[in-house]
């Protein structure tokens, strides 16, 4: 397959580039996982001066960055060019605060384990899989990258099959950088060769924003091997306007809400739900603005709407605006692709949208804006609810949100979806370097982990624990020497202290896989494994279960249990048992 760079203003291929083969992906592949034995072992400071340095690039070449991204998906100029900004803001604030977010985690009572200390400490999972979409085809994978490499992970960006410069761009702004060769590559690859990588046992997880369908084709594959994964899918998102509101700064509000992009962001705002009293107000005053919105060349400053990203993207617009209209829906402005090369479609309104109709509750991922009645508040709640694509909540009234006579706790927490964010839009439009530390709250089919700030981090690092008790130090029982390195490389438990009457082995399970110490034995047994790697014991144990009348370790009967019950310690000078340690 061949990568091509298609101006979607114009319809023109512009460049191709050749996909990977299946022994180049391997190779890749190597070169990441030989890359994390290294960079798992750079401090947090050396980290954050690699990825400082990339945010400096960043700001240095911002115009030539800022039209590869329009001429390839069709943004704005402006828009690009805050994106940018954006992203160089991301890079600095987990270069400046991953060291915080990751730092040991100490139990606030130790003894309650019996222990003199005892700590979480997240660890890096590895090479990790990112495939990524075309509308923010920079800040989508710097908001992965950053956390991701900060935590001492290293990546492997698919990115989405129209933006392949990008992609070689950012394939290099890393190693640019500072970071080693293979910290981070850009694989350009199609969406077939994807799931060679997910399956490859040198990659750990895979994180994916993108549609429904290719979440649920990766999630499935990376269910199959028993991998993390991080999903953010579609949305279609509710912008409600109570009486209350100040309807000419509403209307503005709105606008930007649903049109940012070109309309192409999945925590945009795409269904204006509107109380009965003022829906013929806000009506005009948005159909208004948005009709004095200028469709251009994107390259143009003065351009609001470029063009949709790709062809398949203006059919499917087309579609879903089309069954609305032939079910009775009433177009207010536009509703027809501008007539022109490429791929433009005008800002548009549609009312009158019912339950029958797709765009009622599929995602219109265009300028096209649907306009919805509700009587009440709860009606309103009820409408937002009647979709599976959720990112954001935009109710938009006076003051607090509960000073609204109609509103009170119970309705407010019925907007489970994520965050009401009052009287404002969502934060990712034309001009707004969003501050990290927001993140849009999802639910139902959008996402399955929150990715930003310390969520961001959370998914790609393991989380053992660790617990110091009394006493010298005593090693886990002997066994084949590759089952104790496997048990101790898989960021399992670590233990420290002596097993023994009155002091128990202090041994916490890990997050993923780990082995830990029966309390007053010292024979292990598997808490939570990973692999079907077991510990001899504990493979003993799934075969004979525990011990009659539960005393000593899992599996084990007879003399041996019940002379390592009488003999929890050596006595000095005394050789050790060879296979079990007693």
């Amino acid at each position: 397959m061949t990568l091509r760079t298609t101006n979607p203003a114009t319809g023109e291929v512009l460049d191709t580039f050749p996909a990977l083969t299946s022994d180049e992906i391997d190779a890749a592949i190597g070169r990441a996982a030989d890359a994390f034995r290294t960079h798992r072992r750079t401090t947090f400071a050396e980290r954050a001066k690699h990825t400082q340095a990339a945010a400096d690039l960043l700001d240095a070449e911002i115009d030539d960055l800022a039209r590869t991204m329009t001429i390839e998906m069709g943004k704005p100029l402006a828009a690009a060019r805050a994106e940018v900004t954006k992203s160089a803001v991301g890079l600095r604030f987990y270069a400046e605060h991953a060291e915080r977010f990751l730092a040991d985690e100490p139990l606030d009572d130790p003894g309650k384990v019996n222990a003199a200390r005892a700590y979480g400490r997240y660890q890096p999972l590895g090479v990790v899989l990112a495939v990524m979409p075309w509308n923010f085809p920079l800040w989508q994978v710097v908001r992965f990258a950053a956390p991701a490499l900060m935590a001492g992970n290293v990546g492997l960006l698919k990115h989405a099959s129209n933006v392949p410069q990008t992609a070689i761009y950012l394939g290099e702004l890393f190693r640019r950088a500072g970071f080693d060769d293979g910290v981070f590559q850009s694989l350009l690859i199609d969406s077939a060769q994807v799931e060679q990588v997910v399956r490859d046992p040198r990659v750990a997880a895979a994180t994916l924003t993108g549609s429904e369908g290719a979440g649920r084709s990766v999630a499935s594959i990376a269910g199959d091997e028993i991998k993390k994964t991080v999903l953010e899918l579609g949305g279609s998102d509710p912008f409600v306007v109570m009486p209350s509101a100040d309807l000419d700064r509403a209307a503005e509000v709105a606008v930007t809400a649903r049109v940012q992009n070109n309309g192409q962001s999945c925590i945009a705002a795409k269904r204006f739900i509107v109380h009965d009293d003022v829906f013929d107000d806000f009506a005009v005053r948005f159909v208004d603005r948005m009709r004095s919105l200028r469709v251009g060349d994107p390259l143009d400053e003065t351009t609001d709407i470029g063009p949709l990203a790709t062809e398949q993207g203006l059919d499917d617009v087309v579609e879903i605006v089309t069954d609305a209209v032939d079910r009775g829906a009433e177009i207010m402005c536009g509703g027809e692709p501008v007539d022109r090369p490429g791929w433009f479609y005008p800002p548009t309104v549609v009312t009158d949208v019912t339950p029958d109709m797709r765009a009622y509750h599929e995602e219109l991922f265009g300028p096209v804006a649907t306009l919805l009645r509700a009587t009440d508040l709860d009606d309103a709640i009820d409408i937002i609810k009647k979709t599976a694509y959720e990112l954001w909540h935009d109710p938009d009234w006076r003051g607090p949100v509960l000073e609204e006579p109609d509103v009170d706790r119970p309705r407010v927490r019925r907007l489970v979806a994520g965050d009401e964010h009052a009287d404002g839009e969502a934060e990712e439009h034309e001009g707004d370097a969003q501050d990290p530390d927001l993140r849009p709250g999802q639910t139902a089919r959008t996402l399955r982990c929150d990715d930003l700030v310390l969520a961001a981090v959370a998914p790609v690092v393991a989380v053992p624990r660790v617990v110091i008790g009394h006493g010298v130090a005593r090693r886990l029982p002997r066994g084949p020497g590759r089952d104790r390195r496997r048990a101790r490389g898989l960021g399992g438990a670590v233990q420290v202290g002596r097993g023994g009457r009155g002091h128990p082995p202090m041994v916490a399970p890990a997050t993923l896989d780990a082995t830990t110490v029966r309390a007053g034995t010292g024979a292990p047994r598997t808490a939570d494994t990973a692999g079907g790697m077991l510990s001899p014991s504990a493979r003993s144990a799934s075969r004979t279960g525990p011990s009659p009348g539960g005393g000593g370790a899992p599996g084990r009967t007879g003399r041996r249990s019940r002379r390592r019950r009488r003999a929890p310690t050596t006595t000095p000078g005394r050789r050790r048992c060879r296979r079990c340690g007693c």
